[in-house]
């Protein structure tokens, strides 16, 4: 029974049914979450859990740190871990303005199948979904690296490797997990999940009621360019992604957050603006926009005033908050759309491991 594959609820219950009080598989739970294994706590006597429930338990699996490297420019920290059959997949580690504080960014999936053009993870051969405690143990061992530091975690954001809505039960599970006060006690509302528009998984979200917050990433406003960037998620119009975004926002009485992805010379002009307004029409939105980082270089971002006239347009055409988000760690190959399961050339930047 492994508690990081449950929600806490689920745990609670399945340990209160082999004779454990709840406030016992709590204190365990977020031993777990604090990296205490069940040996270790069955013998810790101020947690006061049951012998029989750590025993139920047993030892866990952990994730096999490799590696993380540190970006020089921008702080940027990306972890490199390997799993148990051999795949390698990466945390990174996001510096906030808030002294001391960081988010983790956490993978759901090694590799991706959606194929967007500007993405490496796309591009990797070995894919699979990840298991719950898998996503949970790269926050934990990520938050004790910061710890170490005299950092703390304060958020967490599913915009690794992979798409989270591809492996929904889990990356739900997981949320929670890290949500919860005897969990990760990270604030619902600073855990982002994001999706590149998977219609009936938004839906299901909104119907859930889960108070995450949801990013949507839509790469472009017509259907004929998104195609050019995302084949997959294409395969769905536009038109019925930013629908169910209508939906989610409608039910939750919020804004909702559309990713996009700014390429110089092909989605940021007039047009594209036009374009947006016409599609989000009166949805409340915020529009997180995101300057391209593809390894291959087919893919440039736009130049300070080609994004400068975009904004302007958007003010005309959308009229609603723009928000630049920052892509940091590019020379660690941690920016969006550059995890790949690999570090970057040794001697860019110098790798560190902990004690």
């Amino acid at each position: 029974m492994d508690p990081r594959n449950l929600f806490p609820e689920a745990f609670v219950k399945a340990a209160e049914e082999q004779g454990a009080a709840p406030a016992a598989a709590r204190r365990l739970l977020a031993a777990i979450l604090a990296g205490v294994s069940p040996v270790q706590a069955r013998s810790i006597r101020q947690l006061q859990i049951p012998h029989s429930l750590c025993d139920r338990v047993g030892e866990l699996p952990r994730l096999q740190w490799r590696q993380s490297v540190r970006s020089p420019v921008d702080g940027f920290e990306k972890i490199q871990f390997r799993t148990a059959d051999g795949l390698d997949l990466e945390t990174v580690v996001i510096p906030l303005q808030k002294p001391a504080a960081v988010s983790v960014c956490v993978s759901s999936q090694v590799g991706c199948v959606m194929g967007c053009q500007y993405c490496a993870t796309a591009r990797m051969i070995r894919r699979r979904s990840l298991q719950s405690w898998e996503i949970v143990d790269q926050f934990v061992q990520a938050r004790a690296w910061v710890q170490a530091q005299g950092r703390r975690v304060t958020g967490v954001v599913f915009m690794g490797m992979g798409e989270p809505f591809l492996n929904y039960e889990n990356v739900l599970t997981a949320a929670q997990i890290l949500r919860c006060p005897y969990g990760g006690a990270v604030a619902a509302k600073a855990i982002s999940i994001s999706t590149v528009g998977l219609v009936p998984e938004i839906d299901r979200y909104t119907r859930e009621g889960h108070r995450f917050r949801l990013v949507i990433s839509l790469g472009a406003a017509t259907d004929s360019k998104r195609g050019e960037l995302l084949p997959l998620a294409a395969r769905t119009p536009v038109a019925q992604v930013m629908a169910a975004a209508r939906r989610y926002a409608a039910a939750r009485r919020v804004r909702v957050t559309l990713a996009y992805v700014c390429i110089s010379g092909f989605n940021v002009g007039e047009e594209d603006a036009a374009a947006l307004g016409q599609l989000i029409g009166e949805t409340p939105v915020r529009l997180d926009l995101i300057d391209v980082t593809d390894p291959t270089g087919r893919y440039q971002p736009p130049s300070a005033n080609e994004l400068a006239e975009f904004r302007d347009a958007l003010t005309r055409h959308v009229g609603q908050p723009v928000v630049r988000r920052y892509s940091g760690g590019k020379e660690i190959l941690a920016a969006c759309g550059t995890l790949a399961g690999s570090l970057p050339t040794p001697g860019v930047v110098s790798a560190i491991t902990p004690n």
